[in-house]
């Protein structure tokens, strides 16, 4: 579907999910929505902390101004097509003991891929950017000191690419990733 040739055999929902930006600014089902906050729930934790938290807006309700106002202009010209805004925050203390939790935006991002490949397996959009105004955000949404905000995501339905500002139209596509000879090292970090 993308294009993209892995060098060992993997599963292709991993291989084809990606981030487009084109969104066609339809509405989704809270049905919709809700199993991509239940398939990030069941990621994986240290302690089972489950220390990441969804905060979102749909279009056309009351809420969804105070997040798409937290980005970049850039990102607002596409994420206005979005169903669906996100900002994932992560709490930094476990909390059975309230002792700093180093692994807490790891287990996050394991949140967030668990949501993105679900969005995939149902031909949904799934972005995540850091664009935005991560203080602005902490202070809109009323998010405590004991949480880092990590992300926002852009959560719609698929559509062509023409549906975007020009130049974004030619960013459109799956992008390839490094080899493994330079992220994989045997025994010791290497340059």
């Amino acid at each position: 579907m993308t294009g993209r040739t892995p060098a060992f055999e993997i599963n292709s929902i991993i291989l084809n999910r990606w981030s487009p930006r084109a969104m066609t600014g339809e509405e989704l089902t809270n049905d919709e929505l809700m199993s991509l906050f239940e398939a990030a729930r069941w990621a994986p934790s240290s302690f089972n902390n489950q220390p990441w938290r969804f905060i979102y807006a749909t279009r056309g309700t009351e809420h969804w101004d105070r997040l798409f106002n937290l980005m970049t202009d850039f990102n607002k010209s596409w994420t206005k097509d979005a169903a669906a805004l996100v900002v994932v925050v992560s709490h930094k203390n476990f909390e059975y003991n309230n002792k700093p939790s180093i692994t807490h935006q790891f287990d996050a991002g394991a949140a967030w891929e668990n949501l993105a490949l679900e969005a995939t397996s149902r031909g949904l959009v799934a972005h995540a950017m850091q664009g935005f105004d991560y203080e602005k955000a902490r202070k809109e949404l009323d998010v405590p000191d004991t949480y880092n905000v990590m992300a926002m995501i852009a959560i719609g339905k698929r559509a062509p690419k023409e549906k975007l500002p020009a130049q974004l139209q030619e960013r459109e596509f799956p992008s390839n990733r490094k080899p493994l000879h330079e992220i994989v090292m045997e025994g010791r970090f290497r340059k």
